[in-house]
């Protein structure tokens, strides 16, 4: 729980773990904002239904940054990108401890469940733009990017390493830019005057 100290302007938190998907309304009280990053696509339709259910009964809104939207883009383009595009946002809406993950449709989930609810849904792209400036971490985001499109695939594996290859090459010699989508879909603002307080989550 963080708090913003109207005489001073600070902002003081307290640790409060949890479940995010069992979120119940009543602790949101006084509470002004709900806000997480990268989380959404790692819940299920239930699990993002709930956490809407729990703004709506608590009449608080929400900020949901950074969800996958399954959009991505290397420049130069590469034969194979098509291919581990999607084996990746395969990965990303797998099975897992018997739970399907939202993966690139958590956006649009999201928001429909707050839609269902009357709440006005204001969705707004905010894609990480890497180019050669940010080569380390292209490089990191690559070498996850096809080692979850390996897994997704197995069959792609004969193909992944000189791709790898090629693309780590390019990108210690400046020559790769990366365009990642991401949404943030933000949502009702709250009233004039409430409370300067906020719950905020994230995935590990």
């Amino acid at each position: 729980m963080a708090a913003l100290t109207e005489d001073t302007g600070r902002v003081t938190a307290e640790p409060e773990r949890g479940d995010v998907t069992r979120l119940p309304a009543e602790s949101l009280a006084g509470t002004s904002l709900v806000t997480a990053s990268a989380l959404l696509d790692l819940l299920t339709a239930e699990e993002a239904e709930a956490v809407a259910g729990a703004c709506v009964r608590a009449g608080v809104p929400a900020l949901l940054c950074l969800s996958v939207t399954g959009r991505v883009a290397l420049d130069p383009p590469d034969p194979l990108d098509a291919d581990l595009g999607a084996a990746f946002n395969d990965h990303q809406r797998r099975v897992t401890g018997g739970r399907r993950l939202l993966g690139p449709d958590a956006p649009a989930v999201a928001a429909a469940a707050f839609a269902r609810a009357g709440w006005s849904v204001h969705r707004a792209p905010s894609p990480w733009r890497l180019g050669p400036d940010q080569a380390g971490l292209i490089a990191s985001w690559l070498r996850g990017w096809v080692a979850a499109a390996r897994e997704q695939r197995p069959a792609l594996g004969p193909h992944t390493a000189t791709y790898a290859e090629r693309r780590l090459a390019a990108c210690a010699s400046g020559r790769l830019s990366v365009v990642v989508g991401h949404e943030d879909p933000p949502r009702p603002p709250p009233e004039p005057g409430s409370p300067a307080r906020a719950r905020e989550g994230s995935r590990a």
